[in-house]
């Protein structure tokens, strides 16, 4: 299957889903706190992997120092990034890691 062109702009169709990109990015967000794999879907590796490690980070972070308040703060921030930039992935124009637009 074609990806087909954008007939707004003529830009080149991903083979990417933007609603499966966007889902997997916000529900792991948001259920679980874990960032990351909707920009792998995407071919975004760097910031995707960048996203994983921050929400292992965050977990970890949180689970050995749950007494205190900044782990606390890790946690809740790298959901939110998550649970945000899944809501942009599927708002938003979104390319996938070549720059082309993912379909709708």
């Amino acid at each position: 299957m074609s990806p087909g062109f954008d007939p707004m702009t003529g830009q080149m169709y991903s083979d990417k889903s933007k609603v499966a990109a966007g889902l997997l990015q916000f529900l792991p967000g948001f259920l679980l706190g874990l960032g990351g794999i909707g920009r792998l879907y995407a071919g975004h590796t760097s910031l995707g992997t960048v996203q994983v490690v921050v929400s292992v980070f965050g977990w970890i972070s949180f689970w050995c120092g749950f007494l205190l308040f900044f782990p606390f703060l890790i946690f809740v921030g790298t959901w939110l990034w998550a649970v945000v930039d899944g809501i942009i992935m599927l708002a938003g124009r979104t390319t996938d890691g070549q720059g082309r637009l993912l379909r709708p």
